[in-house]
């Protein structure tokens, strides 16, 4: 059994050593928490255990620690794959809602999997989520004085294999701030968040150079075809470089290689195998 968790990038932690303390500390809690919870539960429970801890942590970027969008609305997006049965769920935009990656948990069991905007939000109230406000007074502040968006390029996401040897992964972002209104990130795609029966991918960084990489699914395609999970990572984040993409990933394969990587630094992450690891 094994899961790895990340909390995106955050350039602030190279210099604020509270700020830095404070997200590993709340990424080992969770990443443990993960593990603990994965003894008993399947793969593709976990991840949504996980991402909906870190969404539900305002030092990160989904859920309660959302960037605000240029109209001053928050809109998030967040997806789910089973690696199991293949089969991948989302919502994008979604307003006024706690932990979109319960609402993209729900949709597992629809024929239309992934739905946005009014039809995500109308979905959601029909199944019990009721109204919150995600924006922090931080969040607020931030946004009034038109900086939330410097060196803040984050999602939150879990890979997580368990013991019956099935991989699952989840995704959830805020968004990166100032966007336009209603902009789609790769979090609710197969590029940020990919899962099969060989290897379960979940992405950070600027969504439009992780769409254009089609990074994830990509990533779990080289793995498929015989790559190890590194080898897989490595040629993929070489193919970003013509463009200067901006990426992280954290992946595990059904072997149980874990393994991450990032294409620009301070990706903040942390994993439960025997061990506990954090970094950032």
């Amino acid at each position: 059994m094994k899961v790895i968790i990340h909390g995106g990038f955050f350039s602030e932690s190279a210099t604020n050593q509270e700020t830095k303390k404070a997200k590993q500390d709340a990424l080992a809690e969770i990443v443990t928490k993960a593990h603990q919870f994965l003894a008993s539960h399947t793969a593709l429970e976990t991840v949504v255990y996980a991402v909906s801890l870190l969404e539900d942590n305002e030092l990160f970027n989904a859920g309660i620690g959302s960037q605000i969008q240029s109209d001053g609305k928050v809109r998030l997006s967040a997806a789910l794959m089973d690696g199991h049965t293949q089969k991948f769920s989302g919502v994008i935009n979604l307003e006024d809602v706690k932990n979109p990656i319960a609402v993209a948990q729900q949709l597992l069991d629809y024929d239309d999997r992934v739905l946005s905007g009014e039809g995500a939000l109308t979905f959601a109230r029909s199944n019990g989520f009721d109204y919150f406000n995600p924006i922090t007074e931080q969040r607020q502040a931030e946004y009034q004085a038109k900086i939330n968006q410097q060196g803040r390029k984050g999602t939150v996401g879990c890979v997580a294999l368990d013991a019956e040897g099935n991989l699952a992964a989840a995704t959830s972002t805020g968004g990166k701030g100032f966007e336009i209104p209603c902009r789609v990130s790769d979090s609710a795609t197969v590029a940020g968040n990919f899962a099969n029966n060989f290897a379960g991918i979940s992405c950070t960084g600027v969504g439009e150079d992780i769409v254009s990489g089609a990074l994830a699914a990509k990533i779990v395609t080289r793995v498929t075809d015989g790559f190890t999970l590194q080898a897989a990572c490595d040629k993929s984040f070489t193919e970003l470089k013509p463009f200067d993409g901006f990426a992280g990933v954290i992946g595990i394969t059904t072997a149980g290689e874990i393994y991450h990587c990032d294409s620009h630094p301070y990706m903040v992450w942390a994993s439960f195998d025997v061990n506990l690891q954090v970094f950032n």
